[in-house]
């Protein structure tokens, strides 16, 4: 799946076109289309890394956010800079590569985007079992 067409579903699901967001600032949905796309390569593009990308986030000090972004219950807000510091380096900078923004700006981007995203994607407070298409995700949740 090419990244404009995950930011494509992903401004679909969080209410905004592809690159935009709700007042957002413009290519935030891209920019998570990107770093999904990064953190699906090497599954052929199949593979579900919201669960992946949950882990990563959590173990690198925001549990606490990443709970409340599943669960039922208001979403916890997370800044660019903790977003850069739990994200490996190399995913950061294609990430940025791929959106045509500097790291600092995708971090940014995904801080503002990344919490309702997950939000939608687990409405029922719980992760996607592992091996389910992203895409199908949205697909369902944007309905």
């Amino acid at each position: 799946m090419a990244d404009n067409d995950l930011g494509s579903l992903l401004g679909g699901l969080l209410g905004g076109g592809p690159g935009g967001g709700q007042g957002g600032a413009p290519g935030g949905i891209d920019v998570l289309g990107s770093l999904l796309r990064s953190l699906t390569d090497g599954q052929g593009g199949a593979g579900n890394p919201l669960g992946g990308l949950m882990d990563l986030l959590a173990k690198s000090g925001l549990a606490d956010q990443t709970r409340s972004w599943i669960g039922t219950g208001e979403n916890e807000p997370v800044s660019g800079e903790q977003v850069a510091r739990a994200l490996p380096a190399d995913t950061l900078h294609e990430v940025a590569a791929r959106s045509g923004v500097s790291p600092e700006q995708a971090a940014d981007r995904i801080a503002e985007h990344l919490p309702r995203a997950v939000d939608r994607l687990t409405p029922g407070g719980e992760l996607p079992r592992p091996g389910a298409s992203l895409a199908d995700l949205i697909r369902q949740q944007s309905l």
